[in-house]
């Protein structure tokens, strides 16, 4: 008789995303950070429930890391709240008045970053990146 052998693949292990975020351009407020593996909802991640978030005292470099980040496609956006009142404040209802950035450094023109601009691939290692903090004014 004959066995048959099954392999089951484990699941791949989580990591840790680390981000280091430059170039803010005073230290007054708090940087929020939002990572999300959901496209319709990126940059305004914290519509998904299992994003990884933060917020953090602003200051002249920031170092921000998300435990156990499962493997999978990812995007973060960040915004510099000067003032602290959890949204991003604009001018003239348009430009950004206060700081942002994008993984990947994905370009901004005329609005956010296209999901395919900022996203990047977690694995089971852990993951190191920088961020420029961009301001429109």
């Amino acid at each position: 008789m004959g066995g048959a052998l099954v392999a089951a693949s484990a699941p791949a292990a989580a990591g840790n995303v680390t981000i280091t975020i430059t170039d803010l351009r005073n230290t007054k407020g708090v940087v929020r950070a939002c990572m999300t593996t959901v496209e319709n909802v990126f940059p305004r991640c914290r519509r998904d429930p299992n994003s990884h978030r933060t917020v953090v005292e602003a200051a002249e470099t920031i170092t921000i890391t998300f435990d156990n980040v499962e493997p999978g496609e990812y995007a973060i956006a960040l915004l510099h709240d000067e003032n602290e009142d959890g949204k991003a404040n604009r001018v003239l209802g348009m430009a950004p008045k206060e700081g942002y950035g994008f993984s990947r450094d994905a370009p901004v023109r005329m609005a956010p970053p296209d999901w395919d601009d900022a996203v990047f691939t977690v694995s089971s290692a852990s993951q190191d990146l920088t961020i420029k903090m961009r301001y429109f004014l």
